[in-house]
């Protein structure tokens, strides 16, 4: 069951968060062209798919976590304090695309006039940055046991 639950982690992790890190990032400089090609509909087409990939694999990313939990519990290893690290800039990490990165892009797309804000590209290098540091505490599990 372990296995099982660590592949859905890993999957999840690589199909869900993948394109919502590569989307947000993408999305300025998206604006950017918009803003540049006034009533170009192939422009501002690309920044609503952005932004719809954000909003759709966000949502689909809740599993990561949540599989991500069941394995840590199959493993024993809740208490460790690199997965206690990783379960807060997780929840740091959505904190930051719900509250801040996918309004941010709400509010863009209803007056692309103003371009893409450098608030904006700020909160998405963090969120890929909080998202980085995880991944990284999941590869190398400071103090484990494996010896990696």
């Amino acid at each position: 069951m372990t296995k099982f639950l660590l592949i859905v982690h890993v999957l999840a992790a690589i199909i869900a968060i993948g394109p919502v890190t590569v989307a947000a990032s993408a999305f300025p400089a998206a604006v950017r062209r918009a803003v540049a090609e006034p009533g170009s509909e192939q422009a501002l087409g690309a920044v609503r798919n952005l932004h719809r990939i954000c909003r759709v694999y966000a949502l689909v990313g809740v599993v990561v976590p949540v599989f991500g939990l069941a394995t840590a519990n199959s493993l024993h290893v809740l208490g460790d304090t690199w997965l206690i690290v990783s379960i807060v800039l997780t929840a740091l990490a959505a904190a930051v695309l719900g509250l801040l990165v996918l309004p941010g892009q709400s509010a863009v797309l209803e007056d692309l006039a103003t371009g893409a804000s450098a608030r904006l590209a700020m909160s998405t290098g963090v969120f890929n940055l909080l998202w980085a540091t995880v991944t990284v505490l999941m590869i190398v599990r400071p103090g484990s046991t494996t010896g990696a």
